[in-house]
């Protein structure tokens, strides 16, 4: 787990800047071996299927509002 002298606290490898520093005070990390830093955001499936449902909700109420 990559640890950050200044900060004094651990960071995850996808949370650690591309070229290795620190997201906080910018100094560079030591990541364990094998370990690339990587900064894959993508949301969760569930939560996108959880927009798609209240998107439907929302539109099928906007339709029974002029029906």
């Amino acid at each position: 787990m990559p640890w950050c002298e200044e900060c004094a606290r651990y960071f995850t490898p996808n949370s650690v800047e591309a070229d290795g520093s620190c997201p906080t005070c910018g100094d560079t990390i030591q990541l364990p071996d094998g370990a690339e830093p990587t900064n894959d955001e993508s949301s969760p499936w569930h939560f996108k299927l959880m927009v798609v449902a209240v998107t439907g909700y929302l539109g099928w109420r906007v339709v029974e509002l002029f029906i």
